[in-house]
């Protein structure tokens, strides 16, 4: 059932591209052509050209944007926070593994790269501090090293290859990153209270601790409702920002705006069908 969900996510994710849509309604106009229907082509072409404006209109996807993005409150990282918590959870997403790495031996990083300099600040400053990376490959047909092994190779290269962590290297989605780090997390718990040695009666003072949570601002929405449904307790690190508090009214950028109203609806999208499937749970 996963990878039918999985499947069909990947569908749903090329037919939400708003620029598909531009390209689609572009082949039906010279389909009418051909046709000799002139007036269904300049309908066609009415619509694309009115779709790629609002799409490159940069407020038209900075409003929906910002709201995703502030959704969820950024927590201070105080010392105090950060003396409580049981480690850091980084999600994939901005990791180029497969081919690339593959073939040129380099690590690429991604637009949301600041989910990986984030959380190499945070390894750097607290070097005791534990993480679990993961990632494995949101491709269809993933070829190559995963995500979580071009990790390990980054973290080796800056000089932060002896940093206590896990990597995953499973997860294809953001309910399997959960899903999967929820094994390591259960298992780290279980050593802690069995190498306590608590005797019975005893106050445990090794209760599971939360843990910070990096992935990008648009995505923790979805993220933290779903480490709820699993019981994972998270405090949110949010990086990644797309849009600032001020709007943009006088800005166009075809790509930018694709690539903004891309990620808004794939987000909605992956919400309303987590929340369906019970793969998250608002509290």
């Amino acid at each position: 059932m996963d990878s039918i969900f999985f499947f069909a996510s990947k569908v749903v994710h090329i037919l939400i591209e708003p620029l598909n849509g531009v390209l689609i309604l572009v082949f039906f106009a010279l389909l009418f052509l051909l046709l000799r229907k002139q007036q269904l082509a300049r309908r066609m072409l009415s619509i694309a050209l009115c779709l790629g404006l609002f799409v490159g209109y940069l407020p038209s996807s900075q409003w929906g944007m910002r709201a995703l993005e502030e959704a969820v409150p950024q927590t201070p990282l105080t010392p105090a926070v950060l003396a409580e918590v049981g480690g850091v959870i980084i999600l994939g997403g901005a990791i180029e593994g497969g081919l690339i790495a593959q073939d040129r031996g380099e690590v690429s990083i991604f637009s949301a790269a600041e989910r990986v300099t984030k959380a190499m600040e945070l390894l750097r400053q607290n070097p005791e501090l534990p993480f679990i990376f993961s990632g494995y490959s949101g491709r269809l047909m993933p070829q190559g090293p995963s995500e979580a092994d071009a990790f390990k190779q980054l973290l080796q290269e800056q000089g932060l290859g002896a940093h206590p962590g896990y990597y995953e290297n499973q997860s294809r989605n953001t309910y399997e990153n959960f899903l999967y780090t929820k094994q390591i997390i259960d298992a780290i718990d279980k050593n802690t209270v069995k190498d306590a040695n608590l005797v019975k009666g005893e106050k445990d003072s090794t209760a599971p601790k939360p843990w910070l949570l990096i992935t990008s601002a648009r995505h923790m929405l979805r993220s933290l409702q779903v480490a709820n449904k699993l019981d994972i307790a998270v405090i949110p690190v949010l990086v990644d920002y797309q849009t600032s508090k001020q709007q943009s009214w006088h800005r166009f950028d075809l790509v930018e705006g694709g690539e903004q109203w891309n990620a808004l609806i794939h987000e909605c999208i992956g919400i309303a069908a987590y929340w369906l499937t019970g793969k998250l749970e608002f509290r």
